[in-house]
């Protein structure tokens, strides 16, 4: 299943024209993000938010910055099907794409059985592979005990990053990814053209509210926030502060902070690009066809 599910994340021809894969936007080589603020998907079109790292995203407690999926498997497909993304119309016809490429029901019945070459095999292979994408870290040799895991900077941005309220959203081995939490806490967020929540639940009581971003690997996933609007680090943990807690962070505090949080960027998996299996007669007429 694994991987099955790594050459389907590398394979562009489950896109509308055959030019994106899920790799396109989540690249593991640049912290499992793609450095623009918006992604740009099928046929040049631009997302609407920024693209979240696909790295330790299984153990955050639902997918996407709404979290409208609740696990990797079930988002998986989301973006195959999404027509800013990779622009497929229906799972039938990523299903006929996938049946039309030969080396694939070998792949398939490897990984599930015969006669399992569908959309839904597809996304369950794709969430085993996102699965194996975890970056441990200094930080996690600390949380099992090793006090000598940071250095005293590294310590010094903790406890300043504690003491300012961060981490009450910004908790756990992730720092972040457990909770939902309104941006705008304590001052109204500068760009409310994405609602967030509200947009899945319709409830007045989720606008503005997104799911809290892990901050483990943070240094390498610029730019920041849900609009991709802030490219740097400083500037971003200051307006957390300011927006989130109320306080004004100083140069020297804003510093000790971004040093902690260079101990969570963690050891990235070794994974490279696979030999993808070769088309069938009639794979470029069904991914060009439009």
């Amino acid at each position: 299943m694994i991987s099955l599910g790594r050459a389907l994340f590398f394979d562009p021809r489950l896109s509308a024209g055959g030019a994106t894969s899920c790799h396109s936007c989540h690249q593991v080589e640049r912290g499992g993000a793609d450095t623009r603020p918006h992604s740009v998907g099928a046929d040049g079109r631009i997302g609407r938010r920024n693209a979240p790292t696909v790295y330790n995203a299984a153990s955050h407690l639902a997918q996407n910055w709404d979290g409208r999926e609740p696990d990797v498997e079930r988002q998986a497909g989301n973006p195959i099907l999404d027509p800013d993304e990779m622009a497929m119309h229906d799972p039938a016809e990523v299903t006929a794409v996938l049946r039309s490429i030969p080396g694939y029901a070998v792949q398939f019945a490897a990984a599930f059985g015969p006669n399992t070459v569908d959309f839904e095999h597809a996304t369950r292979a794709l969430g085993a592979f996102e699965r194996t994408l975890r970056t441990p870290a200094r930080w996690d040799a600390y949380l099992e005990g090793d006090r000598t895991a940071l250095s005293p900077a590294e310590l010094e941005g903790l406890k300043v990053f504690s003491d300012s309220g961060c981490i009450q959203c910004h908790t756990g081995e992730l720092v972040g990814g457990s909770m939902f939490q309104k941006v705008g806490l304590e001052r109204p967020w500068p760009n409310q053209a994405d609602q967030g929540r509200f947009s899945v639940t319709h409830l007045d009581a989720d606008r503005m509210v997104f799911k809290v971003p892990s901050l483990r690997n943070v240094t390498l996933t610029a730019p920041y926030f849900h609009d991709g609007s802030v490219a740097s680090l400083p500037e971003a943990v200051q307006m957390m502060a300011r927006y989130q807690v109320g306080t004004e962070l100083t140069a020297q505090e804003t510093a000790a902070i971004i040093a902690w949080l260079g101990a969570l960027a963690g050891k990235q998996p070794a994974v490279s690009a696979p030999d993808l299996p070769e088309s069938g007669p009639t794979t470029a007429g069904l991914v060009n066809a439009r």
